[in-house]
């Protein structure tokens, strides 16, 4: 039976970077304590990574291409509403495994001028998606809003989901890394995003919109 190779030293300092920037928040964390937690010395660490922005910046690409795939609307048909559902879905599981990015966001993209710049790229693409598919409920006569209400949706929807973490920590700063409460949490941002275009979906949309909602809130009861 043939044993997994193991995995390189680079690839151990992102996954642990990463659960630390995530549970502790990114400032918190120095390299030293990376390597103390990798049981290597600075020196190796510095072997793989400059310093900690290097490591971010090494994160980000990894989530840059994650989200990448997820922004991709698919080709040969119109979205539907069951499409926005799923695309919520993903975003914010997305969103949650690289949450420190979000969460220290202000802070990063302050001293990072290659976070801040991406970051841009990323929201507008995101919104561009966002507005792709309200734009395709609309022409299934499934949605019922001018350009400019689409406009004001797709950024209210992004806008939505970018912060939404931040606003769980506020509420929730004790229970922030507890599984069930974030997994409530990230149901509640989908719910949220989501009902920025529940009064405007009509005929058998808004049918489906009320059902997938009505089950989704008996959850989080």
């Amino acid at each position: 039976m043939l044993q997994k190779a193991p995995r390189r030293t680079r690839e151990r300092i992102l996954e642990l970077s990463l659960r630390l920037f995530n549970e502790f928040g990114e400032p918190n964390i120095t390299t030293t304590v990376i390597a103390e937690e990798m049981n290597i010395s600075p020196g190796n660490l510095y072997y793989h990574f400059r310093n900690k922005d290097d490591i971010v910046n090494s994160i980000f690409i990894q989530f840059e291409a994650e989200i990448e795939r997820i922004l991709t609307v698919p080709d040969g048909r119109r979205s539907n509403i069951e499409d926005v559902w799923l695309y919520l879905h993903l975003m914010f599981e997305l969103i949650w495994r690289y949450r420190f990015f979000y969460r220290d966001l202000n802070d990063l993209l302050s001293r990072n001028r290659k976070l801040e710049l991406h970051f841009k790229q990323i929201l507008a693409h995101k919104i561009k998606v966002a507005k792709q598919l309200c734009e395709d409920l609309r022409s299934e006569k499934s949605l019922d809003a001018s350009d400019a209400a689409i406009d004001a949706m797709a950024t209210n929807m992004v806008v939505v989901a970018t912060y939404w973490l931040s606003y769980e920590y506020v509420r929730n700063p004790r229970k922030y890394t507890e599984q069930q409460s974030m997994a409530d949490a990230l149901a509640r941002g989908c719910y949220q995003v989501l009902s920025q275009i529940g009064p405007y979906l009509r005929g058998e949309t808004h049918t489906l919109f009320q059902k997938l909602t009505e089950e989704y809130l008996k959850k989080l009861k």
